[in-house]
């Protein structure tokens, strides 16, 4: 990590400006005060609030648009070869990741982390959820744009963050912990990690960078986490889940159509055991209410009353493409979600089955990346299981080259065959259209699941 201090008078400049973790800084930093533009190859939703604010984007890469700029942010996913990149190199401007430049922002506030293979957008956005209704007005950077206030970032007044820490390449490390979040550990991003252990030795980093004084929430429910924590020698560390053993346990678990209802028995040592009964999430599925407990034990921990946090979990109005419906026609329901790995695509099928057990789930499926679907192929063939009908989409490379080795034949067989469920190959938007208009019935659920642009296509259904 690059060893200074961000001035006002710096020009800094953001590379894959559209991506929704680097507009969020980019636009919290244009609110501090900061000279601030970036560039991007397409234009999205998170480009048009930068522009809306007054940033300045180039709808190109190009070396001249970092011609006056002191300081390149890049993204995760613009690669070396990059133009800008190269032209930064050469004119020996400083280059930080987006983590990096992030955690000088947050180096003076008590900064909440969140992180994990799977749902540390949803929990995020409940403990910024929690900590705004508590009036603590904090920071926030988080990977999904939370419905409550229309947007990813938010620039807070007080000294607390709240921050989703990705880590995929590695630089969520750089940032400065006083409490933290671990969801989960999986095999992802495995492209960058080269193999699972080493994924692993990171999160153990992560959960060693947090201060004993500060504690980091672990689901006990999750196998790696188990491990992680049997190995753990300096305890700074309390622990959530429906397992017996976690210090914040969940029970008498009730799933309703919309929602969800559980209790939480919290056992912290030195302290008397509290039951808190029928709490009340505004979300479905199992996941969500792993998701929720950790929030509620970070924010319980840090003091905030029980009664503000159950009612921020009642009233939580989500994450948008985290089953998010976008259409109803017929009594068909149409729901978008940006599950794209196994674990998330089961939780989210499995969350649908759970709340709306007499009726029929579509969903439809957008590979995304080689190197994942390379890796887990077997994983994502069984993940299925409770969707009545596949509709399998062609895949999303996100940047790879094209693997002649994929067969979607041969793919959609496999999820057939391990799923115990019937797949047809969707060739392009036009295809699905008709589809649809052929073969719906009513009071059918259909799921778009996938990173790339399958949530464009889910939008664009027309009957």
């Amino acid at each position: 990590m690059n060893k200074f201090i961000v001035g006002l008078n710096e020009k800094i400049h953001f590379v894959g400006i559209g991506g929704i973790g680097m507009s969020g800084l980019a636009q919290i930093m244009y609110k501090m005060g900061f000279d601030v533009q970036g560039s991007d190859i397409s234009n999205n939703i998170n480009i048009d609030r930068c522009k809306k604010m007054g940033i300045k984007v180039f709808q190109k890469h190009s070396a001249s648009n970092i011609k006056n700029s002191t300081i390149v942010v890049r993204s995760s996913a613009i690669k070396n070869n990059n133009i800008e990149i190269k032209a930064s190199r050469k004119k020996k401007i400083n280059i930080l990741k987006r983590a990096e430049m992030l955690a000088q922002v947050v180096s003076l506030k008590k900064n909440i982390i969140i992180t994990g293979s799977h749902g540390k957008t949803t929990t995020t956005s409940l403990i910024a959820k929690i900590l705004s209704e508590a009036r603590l007005d904090p920071t926030i950077v988080n990977g999904g744009i939370i419905n409550s206030f229309g947007g990813s970032a938010k620039l807070g007044n007080s000294d607390w963050a709240v921050l989703e820490a990705d880590e995929s390449d590695g630089s969520f490390l750089n940032l400065p912990i006083n409490y933290s979040v671990v969801t989960n550990v999986d095999q992802e991003h495995i492209d960058f990690y080269k193999n699972f252990n080493n994924l692993k030795k990171s999160f153990i980093k992560f959960i060693n960078k947090t201060p004993p004084f500060g504690k980091s929430f672990l689901c006990l429910d999750d196998k790696e986490l188990q491990k992680i924590i049997k190995k753990n020698k300096q305890k700074n560390y309390l622990t959530y889940g429906f397992n017996k053993k976690a210090n914040f346990q969940i029970t008498k678990t009730i799933y309703e159509k919309n929602h969800s209802v559980f209790n939480l028995k919290i056992s912290i040592p030195s302290k008397k055991d509290k039951i808190i009964k029928n709490i009340k999430l505004n979300l479905i599925g199992s996941h969500n209410i792993l998701n929720s407990v950790a929030a509620i034990a970070l924010c319980y921990h840090i003091g905030v009353n029980l009664n503000i946090i159950k009612k921020s979990l009642k009233n939580f109005s989500g994450i948008q493409r985290r089953l998010t419906k976008i259409l109803k026609v017929n009594r068909n329901e149409f729901f978008d979600d940006y599950a794209h790995h196994p674990t998330e695509i089961h939780s989210v099928l499995q969350s649908l089955k759970n709340s709306n057990l007499d009726r029929k789930i579509i969903s439809v499926f957008q590979p995304h990346r080689y190197s994942r679907l390379k890796l887990l192929k077997q994983e994502f063939s069984k993940s299925f299981k409770n969707s009545n009908l596949v509709l399998l989409c062609p895949i999303y490379p996100a940047g790879e080259k094209i693997d002649k080795s994929y067969d979607e034949k041969k793919f959609s067989e496999l999820i057939s065959t391990n799923s115990k469920v019937q797949v047809v190959i969707v060739k392009n938007l036009k295809f699905l259209n008709n589809f649809f208009k052929k073969n719906l019935i009513e009071n059918e659920i259909v799921i778009g699941l996938g990173a790339g642009s399958i949530s464009k296509w889910m939008r664009e259904i027309k009957f």
